[in-house]
């Protein structure tokens, strides 16, 4: 096996942002954060849901968005729907707008 090939495998403490929740597992991550967990000096990796936050793994039935991830979703549609609808009506002026030119025009021509 190449020694180069492979990224280097170490402890990283791994802390659950949701409950605060903190465990060592071995992995290839590399963060530059680091702390101390029982005596020991670990680099650190912050996980959004774990198992100790995950509602699978905890029985409950309501999930809580410690990030707001849902509010900015529904935030950013709002806003991406609102844009399309003013798109929508821009589109309708611009269409409608020349055919009334057109009419007009037509109307004094066949008046002469």
């Amino acid at each position: 096996m190449k020694k180069k090939g492979h990224p280097p495998y170490q402890d990283v403490l791994f802390v659950d942002t949701a409950t605060g929740t903190k465990f060592v597992c071995g992995s290839t991550l590399q963060p530059k954060e680091r702390e101390t967990f029982k005596g020991t000096d670990y680099p650190v990796y912050k996980v959004p849901i774990s198992s100790a936050s995950h509602p699978f793994f905890t029985g409950s039935q309501q999930f809580v968005d410690s990030e707001g991830r849902v509010d900015k979703f529904k935030k950013r549609y709002a806003q991406k729907a609102a844009q399309a609808k003013e798109h929508k009506e821009k589109q309708v002026q611009k269409k409608s707008a020349p055919k009334a030119a057109v009419k007009k025009v037509a109307k004094k021509k066949s008046a002469s």
